[in-house]
């Protein structure tokens, strides 16, 4: 490079797991990321000195820049296509993602980052590349997928040529469905709520699972209300973090009893979501909202009426 270059992108948070869908569902949530960089004009050996300036909901992270998921995902890509990284890089991150809430902020960031890589240094990963890379440095693609092509997507790996893959394939959501968000102030890592899952299941919860993330599928495009209900109700991870969330179980039977099909964690908490139909939407987020007041904790809530439009085809 023979100037300094600098680069801004817009990234989506997301919602994953969806119930059943345990780290290969997701669909992009109207909470943006929005991030520039100034990358040095002079190419250098090793690490490259970094500054972040952060804003919006980032302002009380501690992290040091050179550990940053923006920094991250800028490395990554360089790495990808054997660029030998700036010199010196200079970022600038403002969000309205709550920060381990279950809503992908720290994803975000990471798409955010190899983004930046990508436009600023002329890279020519397409959007597909750029998923595999970021869902290979997250080991899932559930907040990856939304947060790159926008909309709803469904990823699983594939192993061919003796190395892994990822198939992308949008979900067409039904159009009479909405979803109610309520975001309490409680952080949930994601490290420690993976840390709680057991390393093996029964087959015949497996088998359950695989019944449920199929429902989940069929249930969002066709907004099919018995399937929903069947896929909301998750067996393999929702069990073993709910108790991260006081009054988890009285939140989702208000949502219930307001007309949602249910109600289940966003990723791994502690942001919950319900599925509704458009006319009662409304409702089911303040009942979720009121519920955990009933048990002393403020909380927010907000609804997406529309999922965000695809960014791109999958």
């Amino acid at each position: 490079m023979s100037d300094p270059r600098t680069a801004r992108v817009r990234i989506p948070a997301s919602a994953a797991n969806v119930g059943a869908g345990f780290d290969c569902i997701g669909f992009a949530v109207d909470r943006w990321l929005t991030a520039s960089v100034t990358a040095s004009a002079d190419s250098g050996r090793g690490a490259p000195e970094v500054t972040i300036r952060r804003d919006g909901t980032l302002t009380s992270l501690t992290l040091a820049a050179a550990d940053d998921a923006v920094v991250a995902g800028f490395i990554a890509a360089c790495h990808a296509r054997g660029r030998a990284l700036p010199r010196r890089l200079d970022f600038h991150v403002d969000s309205e993602i709550p920060v381990s809430r279950g809503l992908g902020a720290s994803t975000a960031a990471l798409v955010a980052g190899a983004s930046l890589a990508n436009a600023a240094l002329e890279l020519g990963l397409d959007r597909r590349e750029l998923a595999e890379l970021c869902t290979e440095l997250e080991g899932h693609p559930d907040n990856v997928a939304p947060s790159v092509f926008g909309g709803a997507v469904l990823g699983v790996p594939e192993d061919r040529d003796g190395s892994r893959h990822w198939v992308f394939v949008p979900i067409e959501l039904h159009g009479s469905l909405a979803f109610a968000f309520v975001v309490p102030p409680i952080p949930v890592e994601t490290a420690a709520a993976r840390a709680i899952l057991p390393r093996d299941i029964p087959h015949s919860v497996a088998v359950r699972a695989a019944g449920k993330a199929a429902a989940l599928a069929h249930g969002l495009v066709t907004g099919d209300a018995a399937l929903l209900r069947v896929a909301l109700d998750d067996v393999l991870h929702v069990p073993y973090r709910r108790h991260l969330v006081p009054a988890y179980a009285e939140v989702v039977s208000a949502a219930c009893a307001a007309g949602a099909f249910g109600a289940t964690l966003s990723g791994s908490g502690s942001t919950l979501l319900a599925i509704a139909v458009q006319d009662v939407v409304e409702s089911v987020a303040e009942a979720m909202r009121q519920a955990f007041a009933d048990h002393g904790v403020v909380a927010e809530s907000f609804v997406q009426r529309t999922p965000l439009a695809p960014l791109l085809q999958a």
